[in-house]
């Protein structure tokens, strides 16, 4: 076994640990995501906001 697939293994709990940083990227992913739309709405509501009092940026 090259160092390469000694990594991979971690050490036999390579099965549990890929998996694992698997879902860590996917739930921060998604919470980024999730983030970034809701700011986008803010920004618009608060556009919004300004354009029905008569105010401008």
């Amino acid at each position: 076994m090259n160092s390469v697939d000694g990594f991979l293994a971690m050490g036999g709990y390579g099965a549990f640990v890929w998996p694992a940083y698997g879902l860590a990227v996917l739930v921060l992913g998604g919470l980024a995501a999730y983030s970034w739309r809701r700011y986008r709405a803010s920004v618009a509501m608060v556009d919004r906001l300004r354009q029905q009092s008569g105010r401008s940026r």
